[in-house]
């Protein structure tokens, strides 16, 4: 199965630190970062695409994406 999360955090380190715990677990940057103002929050946003592949496993709507 092929897994796709989209990652997103405020604009610091927190960002960073998601998307490279992903790395970290196998999971590989799809596409490029976004980068938004979030009004309500008055601050930058980042975001960044990250798939998956998992040999031998089947995909369902209660795969638990955090897991892998």
């Amino acid at each position: 199965m092929r897994l796709y999360r989209f990652l997103t955090a405020v604009d610091d380190a927190t960002f960073c630190h998601k998307v490279t715990a992903a790395l970290n677990k196998g999971w590989h940057l799809y596409g490029s970062p976004t980068y938004a103002y979030d009004e309500d929050g008055k601050t930058m946003r980042c975001g960044q695409a990250v798939v998956k592949d998992i040999e031998g496993q089947d995909y369902g709507p209660d795969t638990r994406l955090s897991d892998w």
